[in-house]
């Protein structure tokens, strides 16, 4: 029997994920109390109609969520196949969530969101240590959270618990706040000075070829290339599940997009990282005229 143990921070997307992994075929229990945690684990495992099932346990299932270690130490030392998928969520978007949906965070009682949110990470910092899977919902569709868990729970495939968003914007309009590696290719010849490559966008067949003409697309994006395969098994040894590249040009609309297709191409054929593309800025030429 496989079994899943999704815990997390509140407002992180559990319930949202419970119901894409039942999808999956999973058995699903919700806010299982830590002390009943062992007992279901062996009654699942002795049901043959049972072969996948996921247990809910977050900071509602009780004040001692320290016991879970220890449950889940038992249960391993047990032999059983237990795997620890930890959701996580940046503290400004978690606030955002409560504050959308008007809900009280279950530490908060009569405090503020952010103070609850502190101590629900302080009381959970021990089971994330732990995780086997991290997964940084921040920035994620709800199609993209569901395509990382089907990485997971169907295909099983490897994981390695970071999040790559390959973003193009124009420095026109502000470097991304977000943003973990900028990277800048105003030096790469623009159509935006050559007749009729105006209008079109880096996704433009015309402009990418343009673009890509230049062998100073290609050497930047070869070394480019190298830094972050050096960098990405550096990030992940250090806990980092979240990292966003930004390459940018004068405005968003040609060099950059162009850099930042051929870059996530480059990198969708490669590990099993999460990995995302989005254009910030390409629209908003468009939008000002």
């Amino acid at each position: 029997m496989r079994c899943i143990i999704l815990t997390g921070m509140s407002g992180a997307g559990k319930s949202t994920a419970i119901k894409m992994i039942e999808d999956m075929g999973y058995y699903c229990v919700g806010n299982l109390p830590i002390s009943l945690v062992e007992n279901f684990v062996e009654l699942a495992e002795n049901d043959p109609e049972l072969e996948k099932v996921l247990i809910n346990v977050d900071i509602r299932s009780g004040q001692h969520m320290d016991k879970l270690c220890d449950v889940l130490d038992r249960l391993k030392e047990a032999g059983k196949n237990l795997e620890v998928l930890f959701l996580e969520a940046e503290d400004t978007v978690l606030i955002k969530r409560y504050k959308e949906t008007r809900r009280n965070h279950p530490l908060a009682e009569n405090e503020r969101i952010d103070k609850g949110i502190a101590e629900e990470r302080k009381r959970m910092g021990p089971l994330k240590h732990r995780a086997d899977y991290i997964i940084d919902t921040s920035k994620l569709l709800t199609r993209e959270l569901q395509a990382e868990l089907k990485k997971l729970f169907v295909y099983n495939q490897d994981f390695k618990n970071l999040y790559i968003t390959v973003l193009s914007f124009g420095f026109k309009y502000g470097i991304p706040a977000d943003a973990d590696l900028v990277f800048d290719v105003r030096f790469l010849p623009n159509p935006y000075y050559v007749e009729g490559l105006r209008p079109l966008t880096g996704l433009d067949e015309r402009i990418q070829s343009f673009v890509m003409e230049s062998p100073l697309s290609g050497e930047f994006l070869d070394r480019l290339e190298d830094m972050i395969g050096f960098l990405l098994p550096n990030y992940i040894s250090e806990g980092k599940n979240q990292l966003v590249i930004a390459i940018g040009c004068t405005g968003g609309k040609h060099r950059s997009v162009t850099l930042a297709q051929e870059l996530y191409r480059r990198l969708s054929a490669q590990e099993n990282y999460g990995l995302r593309i989005e254009h910030r800025d390409i629209e908003k030429d468009a939008l000002r005229k």
